[in-house]
């Protein structure tokens, strides 16, 4: 039955698992190559060499589609608080790509829509129900088994991916609000270089960045593109497909990673991290439809109970 005033948006998810796999491709292409210049550049260094590459991207990018005019000094400072969040949780995130296991990691980093939740009741405003809170607990259980405290694994690299995702969830909500008046094309432009700025001050304050040597460009070219190339994807498939579509197919991230660190770092296959992964994906889940059922809520004449 169809609601007053809300028409479902046609779902294309064929299209969507397409766009899905490229993100999972990208991520994990990003992690591999993070992992081969570790020994010759240290995060700050990847962070501001990634973040011109990817500068130089949306300049020639956006310049062919003509899209470089959507580009506008407006509200540079949720922009660099936007950019400033996403460049500490990315920067956490290649310090505890060298210390954790890539599943481990990555499941740690699908915490981070549970800190949306938090975050956004305290910038946002928006209500925290019993159930959102019971979500909440879901998640960091979830998190809890993951990291195992206490059974010997890397005490720095779990905190470290933990706060990593703290970091991402902060961008994801300041993101929230600067969509509502930018486009893709302006958030990523300000994205890029003022994060190459931060990664120029972060990376140059001891006077000394690291020359890459040739053999390692490659490496920083597919780190470049594939930051990009992800978070398209991933947008991609989002208007493609309803969120409850798209995130299932977003955790298939977690066993690509984990079979790619088993294969080319001999990373074992853990049940934990797989029983905790599946604990934040469920809460995760009952995040978005109850975010999709508050939604439809809205609409006049729907008639949905509050939950």
């Amino acid at each position: 039955m169809s609601l007053p005033g809300y028409t479902e948006p046609a779902a294309r998810p064929g299209l969507a698992a397409l766009w899905m796999l490229g993100a999972i491709c990208a991520f994990s292409s990003m992690a591999v190559a993070g992992r081969a210049v570790a020994d010759e550049l240290d995060t700050f260094e990847i962070m501001m060499f990634r973040s011109a590459i990817g500068f130089a991207l949306v300049l020639v990018i956006g310049g062919a589609l003509g899209k470089l005019g959507e580009v506008a000094p407006r509200r540079l400072g949720l922009h660099f608080l936007r950019n400033l969040s996403h460049f500490t949780g990315q920067n956490l995130w290649f310090y505890a790509l060298n210390l954790i296991p890539l599943a481990q990691l990555f499941a740690l980093e699908f915490t981070s829509p549970i800190w949306v939740v938090l975050l956004a009741a305290l910038i946002l405003g928006e209500r925290l129900t019993a159930i959102r809170l019971a979500a909440v607990g879901l998640g960091f259980l979830g998190a809890l088994i993951v990291a195992r405290p206490g059974t010997g694994g890397d005490p720095v690299g779990l905190l470290t991916a933990a706060a990593a995702a703290v970091g991402f969830a902060g961008a994801i909500v300041t993101t929230k609000l600067l969509t509502r008046t930018e486009t893709t094309t302006s958030i990523l432009f300000w994205l890029t270089l003022m994060q190459l700025g931060i990664g120029l001050v972060a990376a140059g304050w001891d006077g000394d960045i690291a020359r890459p040597p040739p053999e390692i460009w490659p490496w920083l070219g597919i780190i470049g593109a594939a930051g990009l190339f992800a978070h398209l994807c991933l947008t991609t498939a989002l208007s493609l497909a309803p969120t409850t579509l798209v995130v299932p197919m977003d955790f298939l991230r977690l066993p690509a990673i984990a079979v790619v660190g088993a294969v080319a770092y001999g990373e074992p296959l853990s049940l934990p991290v797989f029983l905790g992964a599946a604990l934040i994906f469920a809460a995760n889940y009952l995040n978005i439809v109850l975010s999709r059922r508050g939604a439809l809520r809205a609409i006049p004449g729907s008639g949905k109970p509050d939950l």
